[in-house]
């Protein structure tokens, strides 16, 4: 056996760089690269790796831990989970602040391979510059926080033992079910201790997405329902689009005639204009979508974790509906007692068309729904419409659609834009939107913007990544927009500002509860409330920025962003009290108190509970 002698981070580098993966029928790194903020935890073994193969791994340098991580899990989206990039951190604070974004890529089931510094494993110069001491056990370091919020976990005591561990991690994120965030605790001793490993290591390797099919007993259960069925539906989750399934999905449903809702994580599995896309559903959904949930008898999920703002916290099926599960995992597929019909959707979807034959749901189920569908539209046509009322959230979902290519990319995340791009977003072409609502996590908008950005550049350069973000956000979590003008992966923003955490204080009234610590003007302040001037923050940073005074000059100014040569900010202000879109909504689940002195509290309370009489009890 011919070995070579390298270090454990240099195996781990030149490991990565021969893994290899096809997509449409070429052969690329199945690594896209990393991201890193180096300290002394990784610099001085992982980083003198990294050196060595910047041309294989483009590194890129983040500004904050968080984000950088964030953004390689947008970039595992926007490749479809086909490739993935890794994030590296130094030893404590700095691993630390990985955390929230290892949940958010758990949450998503995205691919994003974490190296993390550690602790000396010898302890001989304990206790070290970060370390956090555990008393009873100091085997335990702040990486071991990383253990709820990965699919994979592992800390590297010795460098044979990257052998197994690696391909673990890599296997991990290859596999459909179990994709998710992994990591590798690296003692900074341990990094630069050397062994001589097999060369045939780090023969270049192949991979290839596991595709499977579901048992056939499964298969007959699901058809025996769908042939009883007079009103199905379906659900196109985003497992559709990881899956590639988009056509299947789509032919399945036209040969069946079947109506399709969107989830989502499912937006853009089809495209607004498609008779058979009837809309969003659930909490932040449309009234089309839901109506026609309400009434079907068989829901077919595809791809779909069920999540509460999907299912209307259980509400938005009728009680003696059956739901048939498909997916990937078995976890998701069983939920509330669905018959579950475990197996890739392309394949899956497939087998149910041969074995339907040829079963369609009746004409007037179809028309029915589409009947819903063009009733929302109008509905949008209207909520769109800029001078309808103070600038609105929607106003600018229908403005920047407008103008956006059908090849462009739209991101958000949390606050109220996701509820607001899903309910009035008309797709224009298949996988063109990422919003995040999985772990709807504040700070992703930018940050994942330029991590999808460096993925679009890879395959469709001439097309824009347009971020919509809140003010709250922004504040939050804005350091990539110096990224993107530094990198050159020019990004479009659009900064909606209306005056501090407003989604969360329409929450807060809507519950009885008065206005309090989310509006900057209901802050414990000192003195008159004041706006940030976005734009002149956004220009410092060393983006083209504008403020604009309503949707007329935002149309402008977005003209312009789109023929700028780097990344363009554009700020406005909205309205935080009629600014909503008021329709789709299905019933939430909130935990609202028992007892108050408020007594709008306890109307709201009866009110939230009058709803629960539709929710579904587990089945």
């Amino acid at each position: 056996m011919t070995t070579i002698r390298l270090t454990t981070a240099q195996a781990i580098v030149r490991f990565l760089a021969n893994q290899y993966i096809e997509i449409d029928g070429d052969r690329v790194r199945y690594c896209g690269g990393g991201f890193a903020i180096f300290g002394h935890g990784n610099v001085p073994c992982l980083g003198e790796a990294l050196y060595q193969y910047r041309e294989e791994l483009p590194l890129w340098r983040g500004q904050n831990e968080q984000s950088m991580a964030m953004a390689a899990a947008a970039y595992a989206k926007a490749k479809l989970r086909r490739r993935f990039m890794f994030a590296t951190s130094s030893a404590g604070p700095g691993t630390v602040n990985m955390v929230t974004s290892a949940a958010l890529a758990n949450a998503n089931r995205l691919p994003v391979l974490m190296l993390c510094g550690d602790i000396f494993l010898t302890r001989l110069p304990d206790p070290v510059l970060q370390q956090v001491e555990n008393f009873g056990d100091p085997t335990i370091s702040v990486n071991d926080a990383f253990r709820s919020v990965t699919r994979f976990w592992d800390r590297i005591t010795h460098p044979a033992q990257i052998i197994q561990s690696l391909p673990a991690a890599l296997n991990t994120m290859l596999d459909p079910a179990d994709c998710g965030p992994t990591f590798l605790g690296l003692p900074q001793d341990v990094q630069g201790w050397a062994f001589d490993y097999p060369e045939e290591f780090f023969a270049p390797r192949t991979h290839r997405i596991r595709r499977q099919e579901a048992d056939p007993a499964d298969i007959a259960d699901a058809v025996a329902l769908l042939r009883e069925a007079e009103r199905p539906v379906i659900i196109a989750g985003g497992g559709v689009q990881y899956s590639e399934a988009t056509e299947d999905l789509n032919t399945f449903a036209k040969t069946h005639n079947i109506p399709v809702v969107e989830t989502i994580a499912g937006r853009a599995n089809l495209t607004f204009d498609d008779p058979l896309n009837i809309g969003p559903i659930g909490s932040t959904g449309s009234n089309s979508a839901n109506a026609i949930a309400g009434r079907a008898d068989v829901v077919l999920a595809v791809g779909t974790r069920l999540q509460d703002f999907t299912t209307g916290s259980w509400t938005v099926f009728d009680k003696d509906a059956r739901i048939v599960s498909i997916n990937v995992g078995r976890h998701d597929a069983s939920k509330h007692m669905s018959v579950p019909v475990v197996g890739d959707a392309k394949c899956v979807l497939g087998q149910l068309d041969k074995t339907l034959g040829d079963y369609a749901a009746p004409d007037g189920w179809m028309a029915e729904a589409q009947q819903e569908r063009q009733a929302w539209d109008a509905y949008v046509d209207g909520n769109i419409r800029a001078g309808n009322r103070p600038a609105s959230y929607a106003q600018v979902v229908g403005a920047v659609n407008r103008l956006m290519e059908p090849r462009d990319r739209v991101v958000a995340a949390a606050g109220g834009l996701p509820a607001e791009v899903t309910a009035n977003w008309r797709t224009k072409s298949i996988g063109s939107v990422d919003v995040e609502f999985g772990f709807s996590c504040m700070g992703y908008e930018i940050a994942g913007g330029w991590g999808a950005r460096i993925a679009q550049m890879e395959t469709e350069p001439e097309q824009d990544t347009v971020v919509l973000v809140g003010d709250g956000s922004y504040l939050l979590l804005n350091s990539d927009i110096y990224s993107s003008v530094l990198t050159g992966k020019k990004l479009i923003v659009v900064v909606c500002d209306n005056g501090g955490f407003a989604v969360i204080n329409k929450l807060q009234n809507n519950t009885g509860n008065a206005s309090f610590n989310n509006l900057i003007a209901d802050c414990n302040i000192e003195g008159e409330p004041f706006a940030v001037d976005f734009a002149a923050h956004a220009r410092s940073m060393g983006a083209l920025a504008e403020s604009v005074d309503n949707i007329a000059e935002l149309e402008e100014a977005f003209v312009r962003a789109k023929a700028a040569d780097r990344t363009t900010v554009i700020a406005l202000k909205v309205d935080a009290f009629e600014g909503w879109t008021d329709e789709g909504h299905a019933w939430w689940e909130v935990g609202l108190p028992e007892v108050s002195e408020r007594e709008s509290v306890d109307a709201a309370r009866d009110d939230w509970n009058a709803g629960r009489a539709r929710q579904r009890i587990g089945v």
